[in-house]
């Protein structure tokens, strides 16, 4: 196969109902993988009397957790994208499902501190890598996989569908912590009621395995294969290649206003609201629920959107309106008042759609399918561990060393900022096929 002929641009020709039964698919997978998020979001409070009885600094002990689980991500979409680029995604994405549904079930079978001391805190923070290594390889190959089998035109849509998803897991995992909260009360969740969210994650990962068994790799990793065009070092390649380290680059700093959204404002939210605005948990549960619900009713809107008048458009217009929001809103959540506080987080939440809902299919955009998993996965992923897992406990950090509540405002105003000023440097591929190279 010529070079020539290998980076001409093909259009996609799935049908839209293979194309429907693949996001199908890539939504349950996704829904599996980040359902564990919810419940760290909401159980931070009881994993930190299970797994640090006695200490002053608990809550932040099990973000710091949280936050380890994410500097292996980059390793995970490193290992997961070379092989995914090589021998196909279907194949990864069935193993980084089996992966991470085993570790977050392993979590629920774990001795206390009071069982086996500090080898239950490690234990912990042991399975959380083994969950980031995971979650760095589903996100790049979920959204390439999606985005190779979608039809010319609508790649913003269906792409966008998977974030729907991830926030739907958010939301799952959230719901079932609070009710076992609220039924079993402080002192059995703490016993032995912690463990139930954990172990729903086998049901939900082997659903998610059988229905990824059950489809087929992407039309363009198939045909290059069949050209005899897979590249045998993918990173090594994007490396190489001007293009492609610029694009990796950018990779890196478009997501940043990720930190100040899904990881703050609906991972953090909940710790944050009943912590430091002193609202209950039920009435923190209650307002990220809602703006749980107002993002995933906007994100098709702005896939869609960014499918007619282009990406960079889109993302633009969310940073610019979070930069101008962001204050304004963390105050209303900051006035005690439930009603405000929903009416803040949920403005928030429909600015961020507009991330949120185009983020990856723009990602994907940069790169060519004989690169697309490795160097969207490392770029991606380098950025979720350097500005998303670690915003919660730079939060609860900064706070403390403040005592300045409205610090989620300021972060939320400078990541969309350097997202604004990143996607200022991205050629909009929105009306273009995907690249095969």
């Amino acid at each position: 196969m010529s070079t020539l002929a290998a980076a001409q641009p093909v259009p996609n020709t799935v049908d839209p109902t293979t194309a429907r039964k693949v996001t199908l698919a890539g939504c349950v997978g996704i829904f599996a993988e980040l359902y564990d998020n919810g419940i760290f979001g909401f159980m931070a409070g009881t994993l930190a009397a299970v797994f640090f009885p006695g200490s002053e600094n608990a809550v932040q002990l099990v973000f710091l957790g949280y936050a380890v689980s994410f500097f292996f991500r980059p390793l995970g979409g490193v290992i997961c994208g070379h092989l995914g680029d090589r021998i196909g995604r279907q194949r990864m994405l069935v193993f980084v499902i089996m992966l991470i549904s085993v570790a977050t079930a392993a979590i629920g079978l774990l001795p206390t501190y009071a069982s086996i001391g500090i080898a239950a805190p490690a234990l912990l923070i042991l399975l959380r890598v083994l969950q980031g290594f995971s979650v760095g390889g589903e996100a790049s190959g979920a959204m390439s996989f999606l985005a190779e089998h979608a039809p010319e035109g609508r790649r913003g849509r269906y792409t966008s569908y998977a974030q729907i998803a991830s926030f739907l897991s958010l939301l799952t995992g959230t719901l079932i912590a609070a009710a076992l909260t609220s039924g079993l009360g402080t002192e059995r969740m703490e016993s032995w009621g912690w463990r139930i969210p954990f172990l729903l994650a086998i049901p939900l990962g082997v659903t998610g395995i059988y229905i990824r068994k059950r489809i087929s790799d992407t039309p363009n990793f198939i045909r290059l294969q069949e050209e005899g065009g897979l590249s045998k070092n993918p990173l090594k390649e994007a490396f190489t290649s001007p293009e492609h380290r610029r694009a990796m680059l950018l990779a890196l700093f478009i997501p940043l206003m990720n930190g100040s959204g899904y990881y703050v404002l609906f991972g953090y939210m909940p710790t944050f609201m009943s912590t430091e605005l002193d609202f209950s948990k039920v009435q923190g549960l209650l307002v990220t629920a809602t703006s749980l619900v107002a993002i995933c009713l906007a994100i098709p809107y702005m896939g869609s959107l960014s499918d007619r008048i282009g990406r960079k458009k889109v993302l633009a217009g969310a940073a610019v309106a979070m930069a101008v929001a962001g204050v304004p809103c963390y105050l209303l959540i900051g006035t005690g008042s439930v009603p405000l506080a929903v009416l803040g987080a949920c403005l928030m939440a429909v600015i961020f759609a507009g991330h949120t809902g185009v983020i990856h299919i723009l990602l994907v955009e940069l790169f060519p399918t004989r690169v697309r998993y490795s160097a969207y996965g490392l770029g991606y992923n380098v950025s979720a561990a350097l500005f998303g897992g670690t915003a919660p406990l730079l939060m609860t950090y900064l706070i403390d060393r403040t005592g300045n509540t409205n610090m989620p405002a300021f972060y939320a105003v400078l990541t969309a900022l350097g997202t604004l000023l990143a996607v200022s440097r991205v050629k909009d591929r929105a009306h273009l096929p995907l690249r095969d190279a």
